[in-house]
């Protein structure tokens, strides 16, 4: 998988159904390890919640968990799950809240106000693309180092470190399909005298 999507930050947001407040939280997450600590960090913020609902999808194992915290079963996790997978995201985890307000909203009901929670979360943690990219390093004089630095961003590369020396040391990031084209242009712009080596990989946003 080259691309995916998952969420930027934490972030929560809420709303009132029937008098029942509902508050969603959604965190970016890569391992189980990682999800547990946000639910359980939710829960105890909540502890006097009526329900502390989650769902959360990992790439690692491909995998899916969600728990329904006392609601009726499929009327509370799986809407959740669902937003999840329907906006094809990944690594990211979803925390719905809810203080009944003593007025039922039954199935139907529970579904939207659970699935609507789910959506005003994500929104709120805002949906990126993370980009398998490929980290380059690039040692030049300082005389090609003005035009280094607008080559690699011409190229939706990112700078991550410059270490000025006898020579300038750059090390960033670019879009992994784009690694090619790059190298072969970094040769003809410096005739051949300066080249890119490719130190690692990582997935990364690349706004472009």
């Amino acid at each position: 998988m080259s691309d995916y999507l998952t969420l930027e930050k934490e972030a929560f947001d809420e709303f009132t159904e029937k008098r029942s407040r509902f508050i969603g939280y959604a965190k970016p997450v890569h391992t189980q390890q990682e999800a547990a600590d946000f639910i359980n960090k939710i829960k105890s913020k909540h502890w006097d919640a009526t329900h502390n609902v989650y769902a959360y999808v990992l790439r690692d194992g491909q995998q899916k968990r969600y728990s329904d915290d006392g609601e009726p079963s499929g009327t509370a996790g799986v809407p959740v799950l669902d937003v999840l997978l329907k906006e094809n995201l990944t690594d990211c985890a979803v925390v719905a809240t809810r203080y009944f307000g003593g007025v039922l909203l039954g199935a139907g009901g529970l579904v939207r106000a659970y699935s609507h929670t789910s959506k005003i979360a994500v929104t709120a943690a805002r949906i990126i693309k993370m980009s398998l990219c490929s980290v380059l390093l690039v040692e030049c004089d300082y005389n090609f180092y003005g035009r280094l630095t607008t080559l690699i961003p011409s190229f939706g590369g990112i700078t991550e470190n410059a270490d000025f020396g006898e020579n300038v040391t750059v090390t960033f990031y670019l879009p992994a399909e784009k690694e090619e084209l790059f190298k072969a242009q970094l040769t003809e712009q410096s005739f051949g005298k300066f080249s890119a080596v490719k130190i690692s990989s990582k997935y990364a946003q690349i706004n472009m």
